[in-house]
Parts: structure tokens; sequence; C-alpha cells
């Protein structure tokens, strides 16, 4: 597997991008034909090989379904934990 060149907390954003997804019953590829995006675009962000910018990110969360601030709020909750664990 490719090393992520993204912190670990990149990879909690992006794990919770992954379980929305997930959440909502989507596929890679079913959501990159609704973003009007080749499946790879999916695969790599999920992959860590490459970083949403914000307009990805919401362009993203309208398309499953999900309010960005849920997201964000998982994240967040994500970094006090793992800020008190290590």
């Amino acid at each position: 597997m490719m090393k992520s060149i993204f912190s670990r907390e990149y990879d909690v954003f992006r794990r919770c991008m992954i379980a929305a997804r997930k959440d909502a019953n989507l596929t890679q590829a079913t959501l990159a034909k609704t973003l009007e995006k080749p499946q790879s675009f999916v695969a790599k962000y999920e992959n860590g090989e490459r970083r949403l910018d914000v307009v990805e990110f919401l362009l993203i969360t309208r398309a499953i379904g999900v309010d960005p601030g849920e997201i964000i709020r998982k994240v967040e909750q994500a970094f006090g934990a793992t800020s008190r664990e290590g």
C-alpha cells in the first residue's frame, strides 16, 4: 500500500469521508458519476493520494447527502481523542 503523505489528523478526516460515503450506500463509482468526475478522483482522496480543498469537500458532502458540519464535528471529536492519547 502506498504510504500517505498526510498527517494523522488528515487521516481522521479521510476516514470520516469514507464512512459517510459508505453510510449513504454509495460506491466510489456512483459518487464519482454524481460529481461528474472519474472514479479515480474519489479513490485518490480516499486513499490519501490527494487532499480535498474546501470547495471539493462541500460538493462531495452535498452529493453524499451529509451535513458538512457533521463531518467536521466527527473530525474535531477524533482530534480531541488523539490529543489526549498522544
